[in-house]
């Protein structure tokens, strides 16, 4: 018998590859989203650091989920713990264009794995999570790092904090994965590993060196505009697109995802006019943003009326938290992305284990308002262990970088600005 003939034969569904295609490609409109949505709320200064940060991530953690990321986050166990998967699909080892999705990883229809879409599809996919990831964290030292040691720290920090907890969460042996903790589109990977992350950063690097003695204010509002709304237009890509099937429950997660943006931006803008007496745009670009964070890990386990509660709550909180910050001036973090994914990927993880229904997705569990307590614990227990582990990881990484190659550039490269300082450019040049 030839070797040819024991290969089973899978049946790919030209629908749904072509789904998840247009899904990853949404998604990586989310980087060039984030650079302008993150770039319009930076000085002018600090305009093209911003932007050319962005795109230089997408670029280089590319290579590192080809390289070995993938197969640390969707890799077989290594050492049998459910922490790491090992090196076997370093490369894209054994992954060609008829690979098809492995079972651990393949959409589940009436308790059934669906091996529709080729795994090189899947890798895909997630390496726009991957890209967009890191990109989040450097709202929080955004106008005060150096480039040379940002890539260092984006380059392990991808390989040492996000790889672990993708397996954790999503890998087909990760421990946390084996407890039954949900996550449909990654409130607790993405969100919650950035935005502690970021809280990490802002105390090792410190503050601007002006900050309260000046007021800083955004150098471009319709960036920051614009930026919110094509984030909000690749969510629909980010969470629906994590059905990994053209399916229901993928139009499901999209109007979820929809409402909840919509529902923050709502409460948030609120909060804003009680506070502040006048509802701001930037804020309610931001407060969308917070709705997004906070329906992405449930975005495929709850109906309408949960998802609107879920944003609604989102903007709130977040709000409140980025106030406190800034009232207080305790860290400096520049573009408050601890408030806005950390925090409200805190409450969407826990919420999820509140909301979460089988009669949406048979796959996931009921949560603590649909008889099942137990799946809200599961969800607190993810959420305190991925907050300790990327908070404490993050600091002692960034602490070790910082006595090899200074994270921070020097006081007068931060006044001349990093456009000039570290890329030699100006965002708007004379006329």
């Amino acid at each position: 018998m030839s070797a040819l003939s024991v290969v089973p034969v899978v049946a790919f569904d030209s629908g749904d590859i072509a789904w998840v295609t247009a899904a990853t490609a949404l998604v990586m409109l989310m980087t060039p989203a984030l650079a302008f949505f993150y770039g319009g709320l930076v000085r002018k200064k600090n305009l093209v650091s911003t932007l050319s940060q962005c795109l230089t991530i997408f670029a280089v953690v590319s290579l590192v989920w080809a390289i070995w990321g993938y197969s640390l986050a969707f890799g077989p166990n290594a050492f049998g713990f459910g922490f790491i998967g090992d090196l076997s699909k370093a490369f894209l080892n054994g992954i060609t264009p008829t690979t098809p999705i492995p079972l651990g990883y393949a959409p589940v229809i009436n308790g059934v794995p669906q091996q529709v879409i080729p795994e090189l599809s899947y890798f895909g996919f997630q390496l726009k999570f991957a890209a967009i990831t890191p990109a989040l964290i450097i709202g929080a030292f955004a106008e005060r790092i150096k480039f040379r040691s940002m890539l260092i720290f984006i380059v392990l920090w991808s390989t040492l904090i996000y790889s672990p907890v993708a397996h954790w969460v999503w890998g087909a042996g990760g421990w946390l994965h084996q407890m039954g903790a949900l996550d449909f589109a990654g409130g607790t990977v993405v969100h919650m590993t950035a935005g502690f992350t970021a809280l990490a950063a802002a105390l090792v690097i410190g503050k601007r060196k002006d900050l309260g003695l000046k007021e800083f204010k955004p150098n471009n509002i319709p960036f920051v505009i614009l930026g919110a709304s094509l984030l909000w237009f690749g969510w629909f890509g980010f969470n629906a697109g994590s059905a990994l099937t053209a399916s229901p429950l993928a139009v499901s997660a999209l109007v979820t995802t929809n409402l909840a943006a919509a529902a923050a931006a709502v409460s948030w803008m609120c909060v804003d006019w009680s506070i502040k007496g006048k509802p701001s745009g930037v804020g309610i670009a931001v407060g969308a943003v917070c709705g997004l964070v906070a329906i992405t890990p449930a975005s495929g386990y709850v109906g309408i009326p949960e998802s609107i509660i879920i944003g609604l709550f989102a903007g709130i909180l977040s709000n409140l938290v980025a106030n406190w910050r800034a009232s207080r001036r305790r860290f400096d973090d520049t573009l408050d992305v601890f408030a806005c994914h950390g925090i409200s990927g805190v409450w969407g993880s826990l919420a999820t284990g509140l909301f979460a229904s089988t009669a949406i997705n048979p796959a996931g569990n009921n949560g603590l308002f649909f008889g099942n307590p137990h799946q809200f614990l599961v969800q607190a227990l993810a959420v305190a262990v991925v907050a300790v582990f990327a908070f404490g990881g993050s600091f002692i990484l960034l602490k070790v970088i910082d006595k090899v190659t200074p994270l921070r550039v020097s006081p007068e490269e931060e006044e001349e600005g990093l456009d000039e300082s570290q890329h030699g450019e100006e965002a708007y040049g004379e006329d």
